[in-house]
């Protein structure tokens, strides 16, 4: 087996030579560098990458934590993520919580003894706050809120319920329903998590919803699911155009089978108040649905908004009963991954730009493991201002791409998040949409 020692004899110079040269630590003349360069090559000398990340205390590898790799907003992002981490000569430790029956705690161990460099946390977690702060290594979460002093990166949800309101205003909606998680999600977060008095009394996560003043976002949000946001934004902004709107819960994020259940029981409801039977009634009777109304002259639901997967059942409901889309309902996707292009009809989304979220947590991650602080948030977090939604929708263009608006924004109105970087959303208007 070929050593240093054989490679320095035929380079003609020492061990510490060829080990700087290995390790790209300290000084060697280029004309040295060469010579031991040809000498490896010549050899076919391999370095020992476990005694180079010991003597460099880095692995190059980072942890990834998601929920599911079924959904395919995870799988895009997963995706993403490996090509950003790949480009900058990073690998990545992939944990799916759910399809692995484990949780969070094995990969933090491992981080703690520095097997890996970092992580990225986008799976839900109980842990506390303090429990992130106190690992005291590189995480950068995505899609989460893990408490103060651990950064963030995330599209910018508000600017996404404001982009889905405007689109089904203007084209003449009467009744939205919404399908997500449990509602619980919306408030998960405990007083104790909320204690040190910081909390912004106009946060759009408040369950009053008609009581936020401002779609600005507050330092200590009532829930650790940013995307929350975008129903609650939407939900405002449908409440102030007059518009009915309900909420239907369609179980967690790898439910596939609550999915389907959630779509087909709402178009159950549907059909009935068409045929006149319960047009007022938005309560399924299994606690799923929010009821916003009551009233006999509700119509019936005419526009479903919801993730990629609830937006091409929706697609697949409407064939089967024969009910066109979109001139008796409209379907609007909120993520816009490969998913939305392979409905049977081309579906309007509100996409994540997910090369520019992965680029972000890189940059941040980078930054983290080198000592930088913050992690690199260039132009999240505090300070400037919020990206202009029609500018956002008119950057689509109707293009393939999930991102044509790819810059950072911050989180509006001068308060912001701290430690959160926003990446804004873009809609691709196409045919489930009036």
């Amino acid at each position: 087996m070929v050593g240093m020692r054989d490679v320095a004899r035929r380079a003609g110079t020492s061990v510490s030579t060829v080990s700087l040269v290995v390790n790209g630590t300290g000084y060697v003349s280029d004309e040295m560098r060469k010579r031991v360069q040809d000498a490896m090559d010549a050899l076919g000398y391999i370095p020992n990458e476990l005694a180079r990340n010991f003597y460099r205390d880095r692995t190059n590898m980072v942890g990834v934590i998601v929920p599911t790799v079924r959904h395919p907003f995870f799988a895009t992002f997963v995706a993403a993520l490996q090509r950003g981490f790949s480009a900058r000569g990073m690998r990545v430790v992939l944990c799916s919580v759910a399809d692995t029956g484990k949780d969070e705690s094995e990969y933090i161990d491992m981080l703690r003894r520095h097997m890996m460099d970092g992580i990225v946390m986008a799976a839900h977690t109980r842990h506390p706050a303090d429990y992130w702060t106190s690992i005291d290594r590189p995480i950068v979460a995505f899609d989460r809120y893990l408490g103060e002093g651990v950064p963030s990166v995330r599209s910018d949800h508000e600017q996404g319920g404001r982009i889905v309101a405007r689109e089904l205003i203007a084209s003449g909606a009467r009744h939205v329903a919404l399908v997500g998680g449990p509602r619980a999600q919306f408030h998960d977060l405990s007083d104790d998590d909320l204690s040190d008095g910081n909390r912004n009394p106009s946060d759009v996560d408040s369950l009053d919803v008609a009581s936020a003043a401002s779609p600005s976002a507050a330092p200590h949000p009532e829930s650790t699911f940013p995307t929350v946001r975008y129903y609650l934004t939407l939900e405002r902004e449908l409440d102030a155009a007059g518009i009915a709107h309900e909420y239907v819960e369609a179980g967690g994020v790898d439910d596939f089978a609550g999915y389907v259940a959630a779509v087909r029981g709402l178009f159950d409801r549907r059909g009935r108040a068409v045929d006149g039977g319960d047009a007022g009634n938005v309560d399924g009777g299994d606690g799923g649905v929010a009821p916003v109304a009551t009233d006999a002259a509700v119509p019936p639901v005419d526009a479903i908004v919801g993730n990629d997967v609830v937006a091409a059942l929706a697609v697949q409901e409407a064939a089967r009963r024969g009910i066109r889309v979109p001139d008796d309902l409209q379907i609007v996707a909120y993520d816009g991954t490969y998913l939305v292009d392979a409905a049977g009809v081309r579906l309007t989304a509100v996409a994540q730009d997910f090369g520019a979220i992965a680029e972000r947590i890189v940059d941040r991650m980078i930054a983290l493991i080198g000592g930088g602080g913050d992690g690199g948030n260039r132009g999240g977090g505090d300070g400037g201002n919020r990206g202009d939604d029609d500018a956002a929708v008119a950057g689509a263009g109707g293009g393939d791409g999930a991102g044509d608006a790819g810059a950072i924004v911050n989180d509006g109105d001068g308060a912001g998040e701290r430690g959160v970087t926003l990446v804004p959303l873009v809609l691709r208007k196409a045919d489930s949409t009036r």
